[in-house]
Formats: C-alpha cells, structure tokens, sequence
C-alpha cells in the first residue's frame, strides 16, 4: 500500500504547525553548545518536546546521563523505526558540525510519524544518542549496539547538514587510544644513568609510526598528539602522555592497523626500558554500511518536497552511525545548508547551522524522515527488499576478533 495524499498532508501539516516551536528549540540548543556526555540542556529540551507529544521516555541509556530513548507504539503492530538524534557540539568551537539541526530534525520527524502510526501500524523511537563527536567516553551509538538496543529495530534514520545534499556516502572506522610511557626520573647532569626516559620511548613511539607509514595503505590514517611530555629539562622525564586516532575503511582493516600502532608502542617500551599502557578513551567507530534501498527511499520523499540531490563524492569521515548501520538498515544522508564550498567543523559551519536555510533544511529533513518510515511501513514488500540488502551487504564482510 502506498502512501497516501491524506497521510502525507498530515505529516506535512504536522511539521509546519509545530515549526516556530522546532526552530526556537534548534537555535537554543545551538545557542548553548555542550560538548559530548554534557548536553544536559539539549537532552532536556527535545525530552520534554518528546513528552509533550505523548511519547514515553527512558533516560540514562547504557550509562549516559545524557542519553534518551523516547518511544510510542500504535496498538497496530508493524515496523519499528528508529531515528537518531545527536545533539553534541564541538570543543572551541560550538555547533560547527549542526548537531542542533540533527537532533531537532529526528524528534520532529519522530512527533510526525506518531501521528499517522495508529492507523499505518508499528512504532516510532527517537534515540538521544551523546558525544557523536568523539572524546572521553564518546561515541554513544556503539554502546547503545552493543547493549542490543537495537534488537527489534526495522530501519534506523538520520539527516545531516552539509554544503549539499546527498545520499549516504562511505565513512571510516576509527580507533581513539591513549598510549602512556612510565619511567624513571632522575637528575638529566648528575645521574642520567639511574633514570628511564619515558620521553625517549614516547619519541622512539611517535617516530616508529613515522617509519610505517611508508607501509601504511593509501586509505589507513594514523595522527596523534604528544599531551603530556615531561616536567622540566633538567630531570629525566618518568611520564609521557599521547592521544592517537587509527582510521581505515573497514572495522577488519582498522583492527590489524591498531593492533601494529599497539606493537610499535610496545617496542619503544621494550628499546627504552619504560612501561607501556595503551587504552581506548572511547568507543570504536565503525565504517558505515549502505543501503541503496533505503537511502533511494529518503531521496525520492526529499525530491517530492522540492530538495535537489547532486552526486559528488565528498571524501570520507567517521560517525558511530557506521556502528548501527552494521546491524540494522540505515541512512545518513545531507542535507543543504549554505554554500557548497562550507566545510563541517568551521566557524563558518556553526553560523550556517543557524541560518534561514539551515531551518529551511530542518523542516523539509523531518517531513522527508517521516515520509521515508511511513513508505516502509506501508509497504512490507520495500521493507523486505531493504533488508534484503542489509544482509548482503553485511555477508560481504569478514570479519575478525575485534580486540587488540
């Protein structure tokens, strides 16, 4: 069954009704950035939206407070849909990624899809999910996929904003460790002997993966930062500090890749008579897997809204969406907010992320979001076929153990 006239002017009606509430929500939380595992503010304000509009909400997901699962079930059954809403800004540099135009988007594409699900059957979630961005603790998605909280779910959805728009394109995996060096200070003139050089080992580290990377393929990324290196010049530094990023195109690939940065931090121990501890910060990102089905489906109901697709391909980055795309249908499409020569994670981003067309954006992503879920509701054939897809594609994928 197809989507029909009256279902969809309900979605749209839905939206633009709610849009001076949408906006004003999108501009406060852009207004007060909060760094990963902080948004307090922003978890609170599309929780209490949520609520208003009859959903039911978990809080305290797999252990961040700022995490949310809001959720209505029609008393038909049918599909689950997820649609996942970040809401994290940028250390330094505010909401210069539009993380407010994503989570607001995803709750109002949730409120939207709530009110034809009675009739279409199933049920609708919005996942809160913290630190998109990375950092201590960071990257929520993996630990909401880890913890199954993504079990029974059919399709999960998303829109980003960006210089153009355009279907879901492939992304990196990424590993984020710490590598410390203990050793043993000492006076650098009067006994330099009796010391161990924890700095020496940190340098010996960082010039070892400077040797690799003539062995490194084309597509591995490794670049990292020396955070603590001693205290003064005249004592044998006893700790060292460095925080490293590994990225390959596939999680398979960036396993064997952090496993040898591991080995050449456990040779420099091994040169310098230091002790090595090597530890993840956060959890590991995944490379996205694509649905051409799916992410079809999304562009058809944007271009019926008006929005048009270009086909560039703009290069690669890294979101724990990867992580859910590994085990359930997913899209991460962009969507246009400003210029096409913008770039994400600039000053010039997080004005545009408060922008007329970033508004503009937000309102035609939740319609097209809504749109989207409620087309897969109503046809269990399209449903079949986009997880027909999810399974090959996961079938071409081996992988291994995934610990170092």
């Amino acid at each position: 069954m197809a989507v029909t006239a009256q279902q969809r002017i309900q979605i749209e009606k839905t939206v633009d009704r709610l849009s001076d509430r949408l906006l004003d929500i999108s501009h406060q939380i852009h207004a007060r950035p909060e760094i990963g595992n902080e948004e307090f503010f922003a978890s609170r304000t599309l929780i209490d939206l949520l609520e208003d509009f009859g959903f039911e909400v978990e809080k305290h997901i797999s252990s961040y407070d700022t995490g949310f699962i809001a959720s209505y079930k029609a008393e038909k059954e049918g599909p689950t849909i997820a649609y996942l809403a970040e809401y994290d800004a940028l250390p330094g540099l505010g909401h210069a990624c539009g993380h407010n135009v994503i989570g607001t988007t995803s709750c109002a594409a949730g409120i939207a899809l709530k009110q034809v699900i009675d009739k279409a059957g199933g049920t609708v979630r919005v996942y809160g999910t913290p630190a998109e961005e990375g950092g201590v603790n960071g990257s929520a998605k993996a630990a909401y996929v880890k913890d199954g909280r993504f079990a029974d779910v059919d399709v999960a959805l998303m829109v980003h904003p960006g210089p153009d728009s355009y279907d879901t394109i492939p992304t990196l995996a990424v590993d984020v460790f710490e590598v410390e060096f203990f050793g043993k200070p000492a006076h650098a003139s009067e006994n330099p002997h009796d010391g161990i050089n924890a700095l020496d080992a940190m340098l010996q580290f960082y010039n070892g993966i400077n040797a690799y990377r003539q062995q490194m393929l084309d597509t591995d990324r490794v670049h990292g930062v020396i955070l603590e290196g001693g205290q003064a010049p005249n004592i044998i530094p006893e700790y060292t500090k460095a925080r490293f990023f590994t990225r390959a195109r596939s999680r398979r690939r960036l396993n064997s890749l952090t496993r040898r940065v591991k080995a050449i931090a456990e040779g420099a121990a091994l040169q310098t008579g230091a002790r090595m501890e090597f530890s993840f910060i956060q959890n590991g990102v995944d490379d996205f897997f694509i649905n051409k089905k799916l992410d079809a489906t999304f562009r058809e109901a944007a271009e019926s809204l008006g929005e048009q697709f270009s086909d560039d391909d703009f290069g690669f980055g890294a979101t724990d969406t990867g992580n859910v795309s590994q085990v359930v249908p997913t899209i991460h499409p962009h969507i246009k907010i400003g210029s096409s020569t913008l770039i994400g994670h600039t000053q010039a981003f997080c004005e545009a992320a408060a922008s007329a067309k970033a508004d503009e954006a937000l309102l035609l992503s939740a319609k097209a979001l809504a749109l989207t879920a409620l087309t897969v509701i109503e046809d269990p054939e399209l449903l079949d076929s986009i997880k027909a897809t999810h399974k090959d594609v996961v079938e071409q994928q081996t992988f291994t153990d995934w610990s170092i």
